[in-house]
């Protein structure tokens, strides 16, 4: 008994050992974890924002995909994400660091359907999904996806929800949305107007109004125990002038439906 005891003693501290975070060392990357939405801003701004010798990793998913994955130890420095909700998540969890969490841009909600698609002008949001009652809708799963809750909210407010429910092609992500009507695999997507800006084989055939959901803000925060220095001039850049204009240049707001301005 007395013989096992320091044995297991050991195997305690080796398990206590794993589940702590291993501290930042000195040249590693920043790693970056953004919504999907932000993927091609995000990597811009990464260019911009590298300081001297500061390397800078990416990855894109689903916010509520990201969040989970810091949430069980992911390396991560910052965090972007596409709905304030599962920022509130990580920082019930104490896993941001104080002070750090801040507004970084607004987007706004649109259908988007091929190119090819004959137009029907001056068609509502509703209206249009209802002209092809067979038609799937590709957008983000509503269960978990910033893009899919904002849409089902939308969808609901404009009494178009219990028509599309049944027809939905529930995505990962948004980025997912837009490449199943990029490709012709449905006629109907709803995805962020940013979205519909970065493809040419979509267009945006409607907008969701102002009010039909709640405001589409992304936010960033730095990760606690990843708040490097370089990690820190990352975070500072990405939210300074110049990563603004790069926003702006995308299309993307400060809040929804005003412009970005000043780097704030």
């Amino acid at each position: 008994m007395t013989e096992g005891r320091p044995r297991f003693a050991a195997a305690v501290l080796t398990i206590l050992a794993a589940a702590v975070p291993a501290p930042v060392q000195a040249g590693e990357a920043v790693l970056v974890y953004a919504a999907a939405s932000v993927a091609n801003v995000v990597e811009e701004i990464a260019v911009r924002c590298r300081g001297d010798g500061d390397a800078v990793k990416t990855s894109f998913a689903a916010s509520s995909v990201l969040a989970k994955q810091i949430d069980h130890g992911a390396p991560v420095a910052v965090f972007v994400s596409a709905n304030i909700a599962w920022m509130d998540y990580l920082e019930q969890r104490d896993l941001l660091v104080e002070n750090t969490r801040a507004r970084l841009a607004g987007n706004g909600l649109v259908v988007v359907v091929p190119v090819s698609s004959p137009a029907l002008e001056g068609a509502s949001a509703a209206d249009l999904l209802a002209a092809r009652p067979d038609g799937r809708v590709a957008m983000g799963d509503p269960d978990h996806v910033p893009a899919g809750v904002y849409a089902k909210d939308a969808l609901e407010a404009v009494g178009a929800w219990a028509d599309v429910r049944g027809r939905a092609a529930r995505t990962a992500n948004v980025r997912a949305a837009l490449a199943l009507v990029e490709t012709g695999a449905v006629p109907f997507g709803i995805v962020y107007r940013t979205d519909a800006g970065i493809s040419r084989r979509v267009r945006a055939a409607a907008a969701f109004p102002r009010g039909s959901h709640p405001p589409i803000v992304y936010e960033t925060a730095l990760v606690r125990g990843r708040d490097t220095p370089a990690a820190r001039r990352f975070f500072a850049c990405m939210r300074g002038a110049e990563a603004a204009a790069i926003l702006d240049r995308h299309g993307f707001t400060l809040a929804e439906g005003d412009r970005l301005a000043d780097g704030r």
